[in-house]
């Protein structure tokens, strides 16, 4: 593995793990109201395309990144849609 594909690896742990507080907080409290549903559609969008970039362009970190923080993305949209 070379240098720029562990850096790619340190940002996307990163970045990832940043959701992960308030995917946690958001089923615990199941409050949404902080949380912009545009925004979050929007963002839950651009990384799924973000994630089919990475498999096309087989680049590991992009993939691990997107498809991870999509899931957490995508749990919180859950929420914020079913506890309006």
């Amino acid at each position: 593995m070379n240098f720029v594909t562990i850096m790619g690896l340190i940002a996307a742990a990163c970045t990832t793990t940043s959701f992960i507080p308030q995917a946690i907080k958001t089923i615990h409290t199941k409050d949404t109201s902080g949380i912009s549903l545009a925004m979050y559609s929007l963002f839950a969008f651009g990384t799924l395309m973000w994630l089919l970039y990475g498999i096309f362009s087989s680049n590991i970190p992009v993939s691990l990144a997107n498809g991870i923080t999509l899931i957490f993305a995508s749990i919180i949209l859950f929420y914020k849609i079913k506890y309006k």
